[in-house]
């Protein structure tokens, strides 16, 4: 089975105990230190879900670009739908089940790309991706666990990208993002009950 294969099953059987309120909390971590600016064309990778796409949506005016959100589990998109529906105006996000690697959008065509509590399960090659994907001087934004706090069972652990480290601090998350072709990192640890995660914003190389 693949590795998507195996996220989707995974994330298909959360679905329906998903912990939204946690990552209502991550999603607002997120875009706080990023901030979107309203014209901005976004993507949401991994979107479970869609805590940021949802967010981020219904703080935009009407005519603002869809915001791009992406998963491999139906589950997880259908939930999204279903928590936007009476949320968001219709077009405000446009759902797509797919891949996250790479992300189904052209080259240069965004200026923001934000995941959340995901990139330890795709790998580096995300990074790379979102590098295609952005325009010069565009923005990323992820987050990640912080490693002394995740205890993952092993379901999951099994699941784990071997080339994205957890980090131990900000610092660290600073230089993984330096390491993988991204500027100027900025990366703050947020402490949401009895979990950690550190939240990351950098820019693509080019510009801003």
């Amino acid at each position: 089975m693949t590795q998507s294969a195996s996220l989707a099953r995974v994330f298909d059987d959360l679905a329906p105990r998903y912990d939204h309120e946690h990552h209502e909390e991550v999603a607002r971590a997120l875009l706080a230190l990023v901030g979107p600016g309203v014209a901005d064309v976004v993507a949401d990778v991994a979107c479970g879900a869609g805590a940021v796409a949802l967010q981020l949506a219904r703080s935009r005016p009407a005519g603002a670009p869809p915001v791009l959100a992406v998963d491999v589990s139906p589950g997880m998109i259908e939930a999204g739908r279903a928590r936007g529906a009476s949320l968001t105006a219709s077009g405000a996000i446009d759902w797509r089940l797919a891949d996250a690697v790479p992300l189904p959008a052209a080259a240069h065509s965004l200026d923001v790309v934000l995941c959340a509590s995901s990139l330890h399960f795709l790998g580096s090659g995300a990074v790379a991706d979102w590098r295609r994907v952005l325009r010069p001087g565009g923005r990323v934004g992820f987050t990640l666990p912080l490693a002394t706090h995740f205890r993952p069972s092993e379901r999951f652990s099994v699941l784990l990208a071997a080339d994205v480290p957890l980090p131990g601090s900000a610092a660290e998350a600073d230089a993984w993002a330096a390491a993988n072709g991204l500027t100027g990192a900025v990366s703050r640890v947020h402490v949401l009950g009895d979990r950690r995660v550190v939240v990351t914003s950098a820019v693509t190389p080019g510009g801003r």
